[in-house]
């Protein structure tokens, strides 16, 4: 059966208008009613980013938990992984997560994770929809779940990130972009608990409107040259909900999600840590960095697009690493789905032990030209069909100086055409050669262009 509400990540949508709280309600019920049908602990924790439609969200989810027998313990404001960490770590049957991460304020959005901090299957939430539309049992008295709170998970969380960095980060001067987002408090607390010395922006929630708002890893120059003013020797921006990182060195260029893992697994292939010798990315992944890896010795195994398809990966392949150039990177060990603030102190610890700033290691490869063309069609059935030649011809005309990558959107009546190259005007005469043919066999127009080459890919 297909999905009604839930996407890709969760339900997500614009608050009190498509995330209502009768739709957080019936998705609290239902999931509650998934737990007692599978057996599992009828207890459930929460946690919420800063936006100001949370806690209205958040009380509807829970009195969803309560009405059918589960009780919630809320975190109140807590990082997405924080709240994973809580979840399975403690005897929690789910955990549910209110933020619709890197969006902006007027939106919010509900997901769940499982008692092993893993996201649902789409299996799960799609019983969970099925589940609603049943009646309300009405328990009464002593069968109705109760709300409670935990004021020390969000320090056992601390303490996990602490005890990644024995040695501290003493000497390290960092500039943080909070976002606005679930990370204002923890990630500058985590660092100065390290010792490093810590600079801030976009740590202030105000009253739930600023979220995301010209700041945070979706806008990382702010990030960039507030690292530089500053005289930070690296900064890092988070997104609302903290499940990812990107960073900048001190002379405020972009260390994305690929160079952040280039930088970890040349570190710990240097002292014969990474096995196997694999790192997880995606389609999206530039060339210059797979021919880093490459000539360290490391596989890059590329993803679909979407931090579950790299999740997947590095389960098929056991790599100690993967991610996205947008900075949600997993680190298995630590977790099972990407931690912004787990990426930082892997990074911070990694030019710490190495003793050498960031700018060092991000002159170490050339990122290849890469571009993206958004087609907007009528259609995108037949897509295949209108560019099978050229596209032909356009892999042989790139051979090993790049590659290609055509691929329809989920969302919208779009295709988007990537390529890759290690010189512009090839990479530039390529894309055309297959962007004409698409606008004119599917009656469509470009909608955009995107030099990815120092960017966060999509």
């Amino acid at each position: 059966m297909a999905r009604q509400f839930f996407g890709t990540d969760g339900v997500r949508g614009e608050a009190n208008r498509v995330l209502t709280p009768e739709l957080a309600y019936g998705l609290g019920r239902g999931a509650a009613l998934w737990l007692k049908e599978t057996g599992g602990v009828p207890q459930v924790v929460l946690g919420r980013d800063t936006r100001r439609s949370g806690s209205m969200i958040g009380a509807a989810l829970a009195a969803g938990f309560c009405t059918e027998g589960v009780s919630v313990v809320s975190l109140g404001w807590a990082p997405t992984p924080a709240v994973a960490f809580v979840a399975r770590t403690g005897d929690f049957g789910l955990g549910g997560i209110i933020s619709a991460s890197h969006n902006p304020a007027p939106d919010n959005g509900i997901k769940f994770v499982g008692h092993d901090g893993r996201k649902l299957p789409d299996s799960v939430e799609e019983r969970i929809e099925s589940l609603m539309a049943g009646s309300e049992t009405r328990l009464g008295g002593g069968e109705v779940g109760w709300i409670n709170s935990d004021d020390e998970a969000l320090e056992r969380y601390l303490q996990f990130l602490e005890a990644l960095v024995p040695e501290g980060l003493g000497g390290l001067k960092v500039a943080v972009d909070g976002a606005n987002g679930a990370a204002f408090r923890l990630g500058p607390e985590i660092l100065r608990r390290l010792g490093a010395e810590v600079v801030t922006i976009g740590i202030d929630p105000g009253d739930g409107t600023t979220i995301n708002h010209g700041c945070g890893a979706t806008k990382p120059g702010v990030m960039q040259t507030f690292t530089v003013e500053t005289g930070a020797q690296v900064g890092v921006a988070f997104d609302g909900d903290a499940d990812r990182a990107v960073f900048s060195d001190h002379l405020g260029r972009l260390i994305n999600g690929d160079r952040t893992i280039a930088i970890w697994a040349a570190h710990e292939q240097k002292h014969g840590r990474l096995n196997p010798a694999t790192v997880v990315g995606t389609v999206m992944s530039n060339g210059g960095f797979a021919k880093y890896m490459a000539d360290r010795g490391i596989t890059l195994e590329r993803a679909p697009v979407g931090d579950k398809y790299v999740a997947q990966r590095i389960a098929e392949t056991s790599a100690r690493i993967g991610g996205e150039q947008s900075g949600h990177i997993i680190f298995p060990e630590q977790g099972p789905t990407g931690d912004g603030l787990v990426t930082m102190l892997q990074l911070f610890r990694v030019l710490h032990a190495e003793g050498r700033p960031a700018a060092e290691f991000y002159d170490e490869f050339e990122n290849w030209p890469q571009l993206m063309v958004n087609i907007g069609v009528k259609s995108k059935d037949g897509w295949q069909e209108a560019i099978a030649e050229e596209l032909i011809q356009a892999e042989h005309e790139l051979g090993d100086r790049g590659r290609v990558n055509v691929r329809p959107s989920g969302t919208e009546a779009k295709i988007r055409v990537m390529v890759e190259a290690d010189d512009i005007e090839l990479r530039d005469r390529v894309a055309e050669s297959l962007v004409e043919p698409l606008v004119a066999k599917l009656g469509g127009e470009v909608r955009g262009r995107v030099d990815l080459t120092h960017a966060l890919g999509d």
